[in-house]
Order: C-alpha cells, then sequence, then structure tokens
C-alpha cells in the first residue's frame, strides 16, 4: 500500500519558521539584558521574578507553537503568530522607544554597553519579527498552510 508524505513547506515557510525561532530567541536575550539591569539598578526580586516567569511562560508557549504547528503547517498557528505578535509583538516592541523619544531627545541617549546591547537586540528583534511576519503572509506560505 502507498502512503503519500506530507508536502514539503516552502522556502518561504521554513524562512518564516527560523525568523519567528530568532524573534522568541532575540525576545529572550533582551528579557535576560532587562533583567541583568533591573537587578543592577536594585529592583525588587520578587517582582522581577513574577515578570520573569510571565515572559518564560509567553516564550515558551511561542516555541512550542512554532515548533510544532507553524513548522508543520497546522493553520490555526499561522493565524495565532500573525495575529498576535503582528499586532500586540510589535506594539509592545515600539512603544517604550516611541514613548521615550516623546520625553527626550536623541542627545539624551545614555551611550552605555548595556543601551547599546539592548539597542541591538531590539533591532534584531524587530527586524525579525516583520521578516517571519512577510513570509508568513508570502502567497506560497499561504497556499502551504491551506493545502
Amino acid at each position: 500500500m502507498a502512503t503519500i508524505a506530507p508536502s514539503s513547506a516552502p522556502l518561504t515557510a521554513r524562512w518564516a519558521t527560523l525568523m519567528w525561532l530568532l524573534a522568541v530567541g532575540a525576545g529572550v536575550a533582551e528579557s535576560v539584558v532587562g533583567a541583568v539591569h533591573a537587578v543592577a539598578d536594585g529592583i525588587s526580586v520578587p517582582g522581577l521574578v513574577a515578570q520573569l516567569a510571565v515572559r518564560v511562560l509567553v516564550y515558551g508557549g511561542l516555541f512550542v507553537v512554532i515548533d510544532r504547528y507553524f513548522r508543520h503547517g497546522v493553520p490555526w498557528s499561522r493565524y495565532l503568530l500573525a495575529g498576535l505578535l503582528g499586532t500586540v509583538g510589535l506594539a509592545s516592541l515600539l512603544y517604550e522607544p516611541i514613548t521615550w523619544l516623546q520625553a527626550n531627545n536623541l542627545t539624551a541617549i545614555p551611550w552605555s554597553p548595556t543601551f547599546l546591547l539592548t539597542a541591538l537586540l531590539r533591532t534584531l528583534h524587530l527586524t525579525t519579527l516583520l521578516t517571519a511576519l512577510t513570509l508568513t503572509l508570502h502567497p506560497a506560505t499561504i497556499r502551504w498552510f491551506h493545502r
């Protein structure tokens, strides 16, 4: 008896998967840098632990969705990632820099190693998120999810 193998994901879907995973990884790295900086600034440890616990749940859940469902072409995962990360995730990444710029000008940028690392990670996070979103909405990826 012949079996039909599932179709191989198009290049756009494979790259979208990689970009979603890199976006989650950049978010994790950004959270770690933020936590280290917060501890150095003397933030209350119980409050920080609570924030980190929420982030672990969110990032862990996203990793599972990307790896177990999106990568295999499960349609709801595409809607979840594009809808949730493409809106709420993008807004959360842009909110802090925009509000900071409204309250300050560019001469007030603290050019510390922590700032530079955070800016680099935020840029990577934004770039990978936007690339993943674009690839997720590519016609070849959409066709593959609707097979």
